[in-house]
C-alpha cells in the first residue's frame, strides 16, 4: 500500500519543467505538465555524470514517450518508467505522484 507524503503545493510547481523535492531523504525529480494535466516524479541522481541534475533537465517527447533529457550527457529518461532509452540496463527509480487538494504528494514505496 502506498503511504503519500506531502512535498510541496502545486504552486511552487514550473510548468513544462522540474523542481528537485527531498522526500525522506530521497531528491526526487517532479515534473508537471499542466495542458496534460500530468505529474511525473522520478529520481534526481544522473547515474552517468554521478550527479544530482535530471530535475534541470529538458523535458520532451522521444519516439511518443514522455522524456527527460539529462542535462550533463543528455541520455534520455523515459518519465513514467525511468528507463534510459540509450542504455537498456540503466534505470533510474520511479515513482508514484498525485495531486490531492491543491497539494503534490509523492509515494516511495509505490
Amino acid at each position: 500500500m502506498a503511504q503519500w507524503i506531502d512535498v510541496c503545493s502545486t504552486a511552487d510547481l514550473q510548468a513544462d519543467s522540474g523542481i528537485c523535492a527531498l522526500v525522506e531523504s530521497t531528491q526526487v525529480a517532479i515534473f508537471y505538465m499542466p495542458k496534460d494535466d500530468k505529474v511525473y516524479a522520478i529520481n534526481n541522481y544522473d547515474p552517468f555524470s554521478k550527479a544530482y541534475v535530471l530535475s534541470r533537465g529538458l523535458i520532451g517527447d522521444l519516439n511518443g514517450k514522455i522524456m527527460v533529457a539529462s542535462p550533463i550527457y543528455k541520455q534520455h529518461f523515459d518519465l513514467e518508467t525511468g528507463q534510459c532509452f540509450e542504455d537498456e540496463t540503466i534505470c533510474v527509480d520511479y515513482y508514484g505522484i498525485r495531486i490531492e487538494n491543491g497539494r503534490v504528494e509523492v509515494s516511495l514505496t509505490e
